[in-house]
């Protein structure tokens, strides 16, 4: 095998390999004897079967899979060799091969860039934080108890308003025919709440008990049932019974109704809970201050096919994000982009390139890693999301490592994240949690640093919210609702 270089630029580098038709040859003798240890051909024993006999009748089959290792293998020598450190994976492109003449191809890698690390002690960041006051966990607890209301018997004669809960039997059709679904009895439906179609709750308001009222609605054009979705019906409907929203006294019954052991402890939950939020919001505001300053005291090349590579994924995000394409259909995105809004792309792909490579160089040079009990975790959480689905989830991660990666990468940054903030210089500040929140929302613009640091002008806001930083979607399993009430695609 002979590797001549043929580029060697700072970021590119270009290698042209030649294998002899010997070396090929070689590679294919061996393969077929492998081979020959498991076949069966009449007249031979598994083993024993002439090389003669085998190139005759596998030469052909086994060629393609021969020069295909022939090139990984010489591709990896070819960079161990050189001390090499692939950005992507190399380009490959075959030159010349004919049986017996050998093969020759051009190699081309892009090289990762070698990082100067800035001190991390000298980085200076500054986390804002808030608390929750007493208002804000009184608030909190209100609208639980709001949630956890009762309806008792109206006792005087009255019609019902929103706000009121019907007892009701009704039975619907479509075009005369009924439906799965369509049919219930003593269903306690709260007017108001939203929870059947069209204005079924509307056409109840200001009835009362006893009354038979016979509703029209239609059905959503984005209905789960497709056979309904946009269909007229007619429901027969009878009132049985009126009941009032009653709130519970906020005491310690009506924490134990909710699973506690008092009311004390009910607001301590409510107040971990805020407090959680709080922190999260904290967490996003000076993990951007932190992604800015690295950004701002690193400079080096980004190999060009990693930015164009980058470049493409956010237009693709962007591209299903709007809405306007669907999974696997094919657009093209920039075509619709002004030249303002392809440069500010390209600005975000080239920084995520860039603090994604300063990350992992930090996270390398201080052993920074996912212990495999994190990982695995993260895979449990996932399959929570699912519920019956739990093994067909551990099987599709077992089974595909890149989404397993895709999984450890986000947990790899947050753990070199949080060892950074552990070594640099953090300067905790109260606010007030308004200004925490305004904050956290400007964190997570993509294209705009931090308040405090140098702006850059962002349009489609919308369109662009979490282009910055990588989402993963997972399509969530459906759960049919009957007729009548509402339900989305």
């Amino acid at each position: 095998m002979q590797i001549k270089r043929t580029k060697d630029d700072a970021l590119e580098k270009e290698f042209t390999v030649t294998l002899t038709a010997e070396e090929i040859d070689e590679r294919i003798d061996a393969r077929l004897k492998e081979l020959g240890e498991s076949v069966n051909i009449p007249g031979f024993r598994p083993g024993k079967v002439p090389l003669a006999v085998l190139k005759s009748r596998y030469g052909q089959s086994v060629m393609g899979e021969v020069l295909e290792s022939a090139v990984n293998d010489s591709t990896m020598k070819t960079i161990n060799e050189n001390n090499i450190k692939p950005a992507m994976q190399p380009q490959i492109e075959v030159q010349s091969f004919e049986p017996g003449k050998g093969l020759e191809y051009t190699m081309k890698i892009e090289i990762l860039p070698d990082i100067k690390l800035v001190d991390i002690k000298t980085l200076k960041v500054e986390r804002k934080t808030a608390q929750p006051d007493d208002k804000t966990v009184d608030e909190a607890l209100e609208r639980i108890a709001k949630s956890n209301k009762n309806f008792e018997d109206v006792k005087e004669k009255r019609a019902a308003k929103k706000g009121d809960a019907v007892v009701i039997d009704f039975d619907g059709t479509v075009g005369g025919k009924a439906h799965p679904g369509m049919k219930g009895a003593d269903y306690t439906l709260e007017l108001g709440s939203g929870s059947f179609i069209d204005t079924f709750e509307d056409q109840l308001v200001g009835s009362k008990a006893g009354d038979k009222k016979t509703i029209k609605v239609t059905f959503p054009e984005n209905y789960g049932n497709q056979e309904l979705a946009g269909q007229k019906a007619e429901f027969k409907v009878e009132v049985k019974a009126l009941k009032q929203a009653s709130t519970p006294k906020l005491d310690d019954k009506f924490a134990e109704t909710i699973g506690f052991d008092d009311l004390k402890s009910v607001k301590k939950a409510i107040s971990d809970q805020i407090q959680s939020d709080y922190d999260r919001m904290a967490r996003l505001y000076v993990k951007r201050q932190l992604l800015d300053a690295l950004d701002d005291t690193h400079d080096f090349d980004i190999p060009a096919g990693m930015l164009d590579s980058e470049y493409q994924s956010i237009l693709h995000q962007l591209a299903h994000q709007d809405g306007s394409h669907h999974h696997g259909e094919e657009c093209d995105h920039e075509a619709e982009l002004s030249d303002s809004e392809k440069k500010e792309y390209r600005d975000i792909a080239k920084r995520r390139v860039k603090l994604g490579l300063v990350l992992a160089e930090i996270g390398r040079q201080n052993k920074v890693e996912v212990a495999q009990g994190e990982l695995q975790q993260a895979v449990i959480n996932e399959a929570r999301r699912y519920p019956g689905q739990e093994k067909q989830v551990f099987d599709y991660y077992q089974k595909n490592p890149q989404a397993l990666e895709a999984l450890r990468a986000p947990i790899y940054e947050e753990k070199i994240v949080d060892f950074i903030l552990e070594i640099c210089s953090v300067t905790d500040t109260s606010v007030e949690f308004e200004e925490l929140l305004k904050l956290a929302e400007e964190a997570e613009q993509p294209g705009k640093p931090a308040s405090g640091t140098k702006k850059a002008k962002t349009k489609k806001s919308s369109a662009k919210k979490g282009a910055e930083e990588k989402k993963s979607t997972s399509s969530k399993s459906k759960e049919k609702k009957p007729a009548g009430k509402k339900t989305e695609k």
